[in-house]
């Protein structure tokens, strides 16, 4: 639809229209998103606003960055990602790139996760701008949320780098428009277990790579057990403790053959106090002192091999910073800690910015088929927006 046609739009009709456009591309994260990116900085632009395009090392991704009011005071971000979760199961009773409206429910991949919010901000555009802002927003658009947190991390660098970096990040995932003060972190790995083969009348002259990749999976499911008696606990996370868990397995290639190989999947996700990494640190060790010498004496030529996959920071309570104060009587009621992953932690820990997670939509209706945010939630989203704006449009 032509900005033009938009102008004479409700505030709620635009924020719809907007999601329409972009639930209409693909942006899947196996996908580039491009296009969409060069649609949000061709409707900028439209206002004056000339964003930042940061590209990834292919040049197939993209962030956009664009501030809108005075540099030289501490202002809000106001951060969404563009990619989604495929969107090929069964089940959908309409095309998921085509957003349509049943029922007070607007259904369509990425319109809750997480391009309802990002609607909702390019519909207050026109308010910001025209608002005369004494604080800026910064609206921060990544890719590759959902593959890892890929994007997150180059717009927080980015935004450190600013002689006045802003003083509160709000990600706009689904949290039912109430306020989460906290995230858990993710360290995802795959583990390669290198044996022996032949046949398996002769099982054992071999190294099993499924026997010792199972006692390494042991390991984990053993420490996650610790971790969920004896913490370290937060109760105001949905799961209370760190969890750890093998995901995908993979090995061998006949019945009668030994495996030499087997690969499996696992995560740590970890609440803001506890050490993610010296728990990766520790099962390596461990499976490097019990299983590795078992299998080396039979062939010194096997080994255990680890590989990073991604990892993303967790979120700490950020509700006693100044920049959540300044915003605190705006704020939506608080519903706890999270459990999943967004880049709150990513600014945090990379761009040195205090974080909350605030947004349209519920997270069980994301990642599966028929996804819908409520248009009732595209409403409580638009009047925090508007609040937004009237609390930094106040002299600094």
């Amino acid at each position: 639809m032509p900005e033009a046609e938009k102008s004479t739009m409700s505030l709620l009709e635009n924020a719809k229209s907007h999601l329409k456009d972009l639930v209409a591309f693909d942006t899947t994260s196996r996908y580039t998103n491009r296009p969409l990116i060069d649609h949000m900085a061709a409707f900028l632009r439209g206002y004056g606003i000339e964003p930042v395009i940061l590209l990834d090392e292919t040049g197939e991704k993209a962030n956009l960055i664009a501030r809108i009011g005075p540099a030289d005071v501490p202002g809000v971000v106001l951060s969404g990602h563009t990619d989604v979760v495929p969107a090929l199961e069964k089940g959908w009773t309409s095309g998921p790139f085509d957003l349509t409206e049943r029922d007070g429910k607007l259904y369509g991949r990425g319109s809750c996760d997480m391009k309802g919010f990002a609607a909702c901000v390019m519909a207050m555009v026109p308010q910001l701008v025209a608002a005369k802002l004494e604080r800026p927003v910064w609206l921060c658009f990544s890719h590759d949320e959902e593959v890892g947190c890929l994007g997150a991390p180059a717009i927080a660098e980015w935004l450190a780098k600013r002689e006045v970096p802003p003083m509160l990040a709000i990600i706009g995932e689904p949290t039912d428009m109430k306020l989460v003060t906290g995230q858990k972190g993710k360290i995802a790995m795959r583990c390669h277990v290198h044996g022996t083969s032949g046949h398996s009348s002769f099982a054992p002259d071999h190294v099993n790579a499924i026997d010792n990749a199972a006692r390494i999976i042991a390991m984990i499911a053993e420490r996650a057990g610790e971790i969920a008696e004896n913490g370290p606990f937060d109760h105001d996370f949905t799961v209370p403790h760190s969890t750890m868990l093998a995901t995908m397995i993979s090995g061998g290639v006949a019945t009668n053959v030994t495996p030499d190989l087997c690969s499996f999947t696992f995560e740590i996700r970890s609440l803001p106090s506890h050490d993610a990494r010296a728990e990766l640190e520790f099962l390596k060790t461990r499976a490097n002192s019990e299983v590795l010498p078992r299998m080396q004496e039979k062939c010194a030529e096997t080994g255990i091999e680890w590989e990073e996959i991604f990892a993303y920071p967790a979120m700490g309570d950020n509700t006693s910073s100044e920049g959540f104060a300044f915003f605190r009587d705006i704020m939506p009621e608080w519903s706890g800690k999270v459990s999943y992953g967004s880049e709150g932690g990513v600014f945090e820990t990379i761009g040195g910015i205090p974080s909350v997670i605030v947004g349209p939509g519920s997270i069980r209706q994301a990642h599966k088929p028929d996804e819908f945010v409520e248009v009732e939630q595209l409403s409580l989203c638009l009047a925090f927006l508007e609040k937004l704006a009237a609390k930094i449009s106040e002299p600094a």
